[in-house]
């Protein structure tokens, strides 16, 4: 198969197949030089909320970018419409390997023959989804962390990448103001979600045993390292049900890992505490979401 660039991309639209928290927040970077970006979602409300809340912030996010001028972004409900003339199109949706590999077999068949087509996964493989679809040879994991806080990257190839294209993602995405680092081979969780993992889990384990609370296990992160927040914090704003999904399948690689970190996160999951999307987590100050 002969890989084509997308040598027009700055005249056509980026797509984002989910609008969640990291969905959103993906569309937002490449909204930042003028161009249109889609979200598609089969959930209307969810949407049209992550429309509002980028062009929101967009224009303040424009101004940090070299170059950057706010664009649009705008909801649109089919995905098979979205992703028609798009040089670039992220799946950012739940870590469910069916639903993947779902979204991947159709976008097999329904995107322009040179776009890009990537995951967000933050722990599959993409070539877990795109084994045997013709167009493989340009789909790959361009895994976010969570922009514009955080604008690094992971870019990991299927095992079928064609060089050009790895080479045009990592060479066209700073434009937007991120910062990919690749994955010179295969690894389950990337580069810094490895490192983040075993912190993250040791984190809850201390926890889960009675060791420690959130809150002093944070304050004693962010007095030792530095940081603005420790891992409670930035578990809430990932989302305690995208954590344990992550944490399961790490666990289904690795059956040695200790269980309470998943007894703990589905013990918070049980109360409707998902993390700042529900208004409370392992913390409770966050604005209550709004009631579509």
């Amino acid at each position: 198969m002969v890989s084509t660039i997308p040598q027009d991309y700055r005249d056509r639209p980026v797509a984002v197949i989910g609008a969640g928290t990291l969905g959103r927040r993906i569309a937002l970077m490449f909204a930042t030089r003028g161009g249109l970006v889609h979200i598609t979602d089969p959930d209307a409300a969810q949407g049209n909320r992550a429309v509002d809340w980028a062009m929101g912030e967009l224009p303040a996010v424009a101004a940090t970018v070299d170059g950057g001028t706010p664009g649009t972004i705008t909801y649109v409900p089919e995905q098979k419409t979205a992703v028609a003339q798009a040089w670039l199109v992220i799946e950012a949706v739940p870590e469910h390997l069916d639903l993947k590999k779902t979204i991947f077999a159709q976008l097999d068949a329904d995107c322009p023959p040179d776009a890009v087509v990537s995951s967000n996964s933050s722990s599959y493989a993409s070539r877990l989804f795109t084994e045997g679809l013709k167009t493989n040879n340009r789909m790959l994991n361009t895994h976010f962390y969570m922009p514009p806080g955080s604008t690094v990257l992971d870019v990991m190839s299927n095992g079928h990448t064609a060089p050009e294209i790895i080479d045009f993602v990592l060479h066209t995405f700073p434009e937007y103001g991120l910062h990919p680092f690749l994955c010179r081979t295969e690894s389950t969780g990337f580069i810094f979600n490895r490192i983040w993992a075993a912190i993250k889990r040791e984190a809850l384990e201390v926890v889960y045993e009675g060791v420690s609370i959130p809150q002093d296990v944070d304050e004693m992160f962010a007095l030792n390292f530095g940081t603005k927040a420790g891992p409670f914090r930035m578990m809430d704003q990932v989302g305690l049900d995208v954590v344990l999904d992550i944490e399961q399948h790490y666990a289904k690689d690795n059956p040695n890992l200790p269980e309470g970190p998943r007894i703990l996160l589905q013990k918070y999951i049980d109360e409707g505490r998902l993390g700042a999307k529900s208004g409370a987590g392992f913390y409770d100050d966050y604005p209550k979401p709004e009631r579509s």
